[in-house]
């Protein structure tokens, strides 16, 4: 028996995507490629989430910019949409979802 991490897959389930309870599992191991394939999707997903995130704090400031220069009437004040407790939260998940990526390329998960 080996120590390495196994999946269980029932035949039916890869051919139907059901399960058919009166047959055992298929037992298959965790081989390189399949656990690189499921980190490629994790970083793929949350790299999603950060770039969602960051779309929206870019929606908040880019009223305060003409062509990349921010506006002088920007100088006045801004108050973002969604209120500052939440903008600021946005920039804190972005910061969280970067450094989970950085974290999944580092080989540090």
């Amino acid at each position: 028996m080996t120590a390495e991490p196994q999946r269980r897959i029932h035949a039916e389930q890869r051919i139907y995507g059901e399960q058919m309870p009166s047959e055992q599992p298929t037992v298959l191991p965790f081989t390189p490629l399949f656990q690189l394939e499921h980190l490629l999707k994790v970083s793929g997903s949350v790299a999603q989430d950060a770039n969602k995130v960051w779309a929206e704090i870019w929606s908040e400031l880019k009223q305060m910019t003409a062509g990349g220069v921010v506006v002088p009437e920007a100088r006045k004040g801004f108050v973002p949409a969604c209120g500052w407790p939440e903008f600021l939260e946005k920039f804190w998940l972005l910061k969280h979802y970067l450094d989970s990526i950085q974290r999944i390329c580092d080989r540090q998960h």
